[in-house]
């Protein structure tokens, strides 16, 4: 009985052994089955996201490429900016954590809760910027509280930095923040957001060159978000310098001679065509837009009626005024309609049908020939010249001395101007050319529109005896090594329309216009140095002003528009120089002084031993 009972525990034994060993096989199997699924099936996605757990790539942006001027004065370099960031994962938990932020930086709460709204799973791992460029005092208090603020980090990168905030901001232009459309843009492939590129002026135009190849590194980092070590790093390429033409001791003063007015001054090399002086007035501070500027800055700006965002030096358009007389005289001389012994004699006024058009000097200037015609500004024997010439024929000479069409110069949104005919009056306004109009356009008034470069151009190539050359405002792109890669080349596109007799002929007119006692310019020569010129006062409403209307009781908005155009030395022009200044009256008392302060200034500057 005993032995029967003894088998029977020891098979109950063995089944359930045998039970357990089944269910213990079991286990194993769905184990094994889910091992393989986590490690073969799924082991590739879960080693990534362990790997990003503790290993993170961190993008290191470059600098950003320096900007000089031609004699290597810094303008533009860059400074370190701090922007606080979060890492969603390692901020747990997350609300108290940016409770605490909010507490320790004064930034609302809800600030830093929208910034991260929505950022869960993959996008739970990628860094949140929350602010730019905090400041030092914030960045220490979140340094001291570093440890009670997990997945908060503060990455330093560079910032652009515009060293005067002002000065020449329209040439160099400024950056702001990539925005979603241009991010679709081709043109920038491999731009992430939260990226700065150029928005205006070199900083636009040169983005390719300036900006440089972003790096990286690749780092270890605790539970917290906190790095460990850097386990690798690819370096971040620095972008090129650009070395400009302009000197910014000339520029500074052209600012300083334009402030509290509307205008532009714009001054080069004849020879050569570098741009000395790029001043186009008010101006804007370029920091500004790095660091961000509220709605109500912007507002201000746009709004401002003086244009401050607008670069004046090609995109505004003004008539020539009286400048535009070389044109008329080029014409007249070279169709053989006038000459050096043809003499006009000027009382006042031109009659012409039954209208009297008036000359700037109320009593006339008597018997003119061209060169005092030109020194004294005569209206009367360029109306008569016109209106000989025809408007047609003037237009065909304007085109052929550049009015009417880009300078060429490698800076977006250059106007063209407008060189009117009878034809585009047909097109524009579908009637007829009125003979009355052609008078206008002798004097540079009626529809004539000019930019303050095309000025410049022109009196350029009067200046290096008729040959138009291209404006330049960069001298060379470097490396950081100071290696070149690119250097301006003189470009000249074509001569001016006139032999070289009639061009000493309307040169002797210039050179008069400053160094004769009834030129209009005589209120600025200076001893020593021998400048030749043209005023021009652009009216903005029909009526003529007398020189003995007294300037003072016009209103500002109805004031004429200055003109002055010069270059100096007479014999060997080194300088080269358009100012125009908006309301500002007659060309002789606005514009004229600030151009001899420049002329003075440069030809002082290259006499001095510091720039030899």
């Amino acid at each position: 009985m005993k032995q029967y009972l003894h088998a029977a525990n020891t098979d109950w034994y063995n089944q359930r052994l045998a039970g357990l060993m089944l269910w213990v096989l079991v286990a194993f199997a769905v184990l094994i089955i889910r091992l393989f699924y986590l490690q073969v099936i799924e082991g590739r996605e879960f080693r990534r996201l362990s790997e990003n757990n503790c290993i993170r790539l961190q993008s290191v942006p470059p600098q950003r490429g320096l900007i000089y001027d031609r004699n290597r004065k810094l303008l533009v370099d860059n400074r370190p900016s701090f922007d606080l960031s979060i890492i969603p994962k390692d901020a747990h938990p997350i609300k108290q954590t940016l409770n605490k932020l909010a507490h320790l930086t004064g930034i609302p709460l809800k600030t830093f809760e929208t910034k991260v709204s929505g950022k869960k799973g993959i996008l739970a791992y990628k860094s949140v910027l929350l602010k730019k460029d905090i400041g030092r005092d914030m960045l220490a208090v979140i340094e001291v509280h570093k440890f009670d603020l997990p997945g908060v980090t503060v990455d330093i990168r560079p910032l652009r930095h515009y060293i005067t905030g002002h000065c020449a901001s329209h040439l160099l232009g400024y950056l702001s923040e990539i925005n979603a459309e241009e991010l679709k843009n081709e043109q920038y492939k491999g731009y992430r957001p939260g990226d700065f590129i150029g928005k205006f002026g070199i900083e636009k135009k040169y983005e390719k060159a300036l900006r440089g190849e972003r790096g990286g590194r690749q780092v270890e980092v605790n539970v917290t978000g906190q790095v460990v070590r850097i386990l690798k790093t690819v370096g971040a390429i620095p972008g090129d310098n650009i070395v400009l033409t302009i000197d910014e001791i000339l520029q500074k003063k052209a600012e300083n001679l334009l402030k509290d007015k509307a205008g532009s001054v714009v001054a080069m090399i004849p020879a050569t065509g570098e741009i000395l002086v790029f001043a186009s007035s008010p101006s804007f501070n370029q920091n500004a837009f790095v660091s961000g500027m509220t709605h109500k800055q912007w507002n201000a700006l746009v709004s401002n009626p003086l244009r401050p965002m607008e670069n004046k030096t090609i995109q505004a358009e003004y008539p020539p005024a009286s400048v535009y007389k070389i044109i008329t005289a080029i014409a007249g001389l070279e169709e053989g309609i006038i000459d050096k012994n043809t003499k006009v004699k000027c009382q006042g006024y031109y009659k012409y049908g039954n209208r009297n058009p008036r000359c700037w000097k109320k009593y006339g200037h008597g018997t003119v020939n061209l060169v005092d015609a030109l020194a004294q500004s005569c209206d009367v024997f360029f109306y008569q010249t016109g209106h000989k010439l025809g408007v047609d024929k003037m237009a065909e000479y304007a085109k052929a001395c550049g009015l009417g069409k880009h300078t060429g110069i490698n800076l977006d949104h250059e106007a063209q101007g407008l060189v009117p005919t009878k034809e585009w009056k047909e097109k524009r306004f579908k009637s007829q050319w009125l003979g009355g109009e052609t008078l206008s356009v002798s004097i540079g008034q009626g529809s004539n529109l000019v930019t303050p470069l095309q000025m410049l151009s022109l009196i350029s190539a009067v200046a290096n005896n008729g040959t138009i050359v291209k404006p330049q405002v960069v001298k060379s792109i470097e490396t950081i090594e100071r290696i070149v890669l690119e250097k301006s080349k003189i470009e000249t596109s074509k001569k001016l329309p006139v032999s070289a007799e009639n061009l000493e002929l309307i040169k002797k007119g210039l050179w008069k216009v400053v160094n004769a006692r009834k030129g209009t310019a005589w209120n600025i020569r200076a001893k020593g140095i021998d400048v030749s010129g043209k005023t021009g006062t652009a009216q903005v409403v029909s009526s003529r002003q007398d020189e003995d209307e007294d300037e003072e009781n016009i209103p500002l908005k109805l004031k004429p528009h200055a003109w002055f155009v010069a270059y100096a030395p007479t014999s060997k022009p080194e300088i080269a120089i358009a100012v125009i200044v908006e309301h500002g009256g007659h060309g002789s008392r606005s514009a004229a002084p600030i151009a001899a302060d420049i002329i003075k200034t440069y030809l002082a500057g290259k006499e001095s031993p510091d720039k030899k």
